[in-house]
């Protein structure tokens, strides 16, 4: 599933984590597109409420632990590969979000997660270089890999993952 940003809207450079799962990647559609699905898989969610979720829309609220909500609405679902979305504060500025899956075999799967973040996105690039080298994206790759720490954990352990469980984050705890 290769997705492209929407036109119109300003993004930075994408930056992206992965993990392999021993499941199927059905079984991973399925963790990941279940409504409220961050509610137990998300390390940093306080809560997270389905807004719509049927045929024709998909969107939900994500309350963040320190209270920062977003709004995450679904622009492409294709199951058993994945989704992409748009999140951010309501009425606010949006990144641009790929889940996609590729199964790796009968019994496994990688989840990919692609964040095109709004973050400096209007600056110009030689006034943005540094910040988003050494401040946005180690800090977003550490919140995508915690990310998919959680879903694994659930998947391991058969239980939902404990707020923080993986280290406090800067953005979102």
């Amino acid at each position: 599933m290769q997705a492209s940003p929407p036109t119109g809207l300003k993004f930075n450079r994408p930056i992206e984590a992965k993990r392999i799962f021993d499941v199927s990647s059905e079984r991973l559609w399925d963790m990941i597109s279940a409504p409220g699905s961050l509610n137990d898989n998300h390390p940093f969610c306080r809560k997270n409420e389905v807004l719509s979720w049927d045929d024709d829309e998909r969107a939900d609220r994500l309350e963040y632990l320190n209270g920062r909500t977003y709004v995450r609405r679904f622009q492409s679902w294709t199951p058993t590969e994945g989704y992409t979305l748009l999140i951010g504060e309501e009425g606010g500025y949006q990144s641009f979000v790929e889940w996609t899956i590729n199964a790796e075999g009968e019994h496994q799967s990688t989840l990919t997660i692609c964040v095109h973040p709004f973050l400096l996105a209007g600056w110009p690039t030689w006034a943005s270089a540094l910040p988003y080298r050494w401040w946005i994206r180690p800090r977003l790759t550490r919140y995508l890999k915690a990310v998919l720490a959680g879903y694994h954990h659930v998947e391991a352990n058969g239980e939902a993952v404990p707020r923080n469980h993986f280290g406090r984050h800067g953005w979102f705890s």
